[in-house]
């Protein structure tokens, strides 16, 4: 699992980056809703970097943060895995499942269900498993947010499916706008156990973007891929 065209860095290069930046003028601005600083100047972005979510940024650095919680979930049609993560360690975790969809229609199967598909029995009993799958995840989610201080929620669902997911009966213990939600920057094939552990993992990590400027301006040790210039959303 690896953010499109970014490199892995260590901690020490991702502080060479800034100090490398401020040497040339150039001030990060931070984006606390995907956890990154974005280096640019007049001609556009050059730098795009990923923070862990062990460390908090405070006043043009970053510090350590003391005891940092979070929780991740992964969302597809019929299928979910939650967990939480305590100083980057994976504690607890629940994947759910429910026949929510027939095969190959997905989400558009989903809205009719909820406009036209509950004239038919097998519909009824999706849509009140699909009800349900989104109920438990956030009862699942609401226990985290009431036992631990949770620093960051992250989550990887299609746009298309969030109308679905916030309107459940059970709300999630976040809104769609709080600052500290993170869209996880990542594709994830499907929401097992093992893709919750790789996404834990990479959101420990410092991951960096390079546009063509970039690459040119700032000497990386062990540089990886790096993007062309462009307007990427991440």
């Amino acid at each position: 699992m690896n953010i499109p065209q970014a490199q892995t860095i260590s901690d020490e290069q991702a502080k060479n980056l800034l100090d490398q930046a401020g040497r040339l003028g150039l001030t990060p601005a931070y984006l606390p809703k995907k956890h990154q600083l974005l280096l640019e100047d007049g001609e556009g972005w050059l730098a795009k970097l990923y923070l862990s979510w062990t460390i908090r940024w405070v006043e043009h650095g970053w510090a350590e943060r003391a005891d940092p919680h979070y929780s991740l979930l992964l969302l597809r049609a019929g299928q979910a895995a939650v967990g939480y993560f305590h100083r980057g360690e994976l504690l607890d975790h629940k994947v759910f499942r429910a026949y929510m969809v027939r095969q190959k229609q997905g989400v558009s199967q989903i809205k009719h269900l909820k406009t036209k598909g509950k004239s038919r029995a097998g519909s009824r009993i999706r849509l009140a498993e699909t009800e349900r799958f989104f109920e438990e995840i956030n009862e699942r989610l609401n226990s985290y947010a009431d036992s631990y201080p949770i620093d960051f929620w992250g989550i990887s669902c299609a746009k298309t499916m969030w109308p679905f997911y916030f309107d459940s009966a059970v709300s999630p213990p976040f809104s769609q706008k709080q600052e500290n939600l993170i869209e996880l920057p990542v594709h994830v094939a499907q929401a097992s156990f093992g893709e919750l552990e790789k996404a834990g993992q990479l959101v420990n990590r410092f991951h960096l973007i390079l546009s063509g400027r970039g690459e040119q301006l700032f000497a990386i040790v062990g540089q990886g891929h790096s993007s062309a210039d462009g307007d990427d959303d991440w």
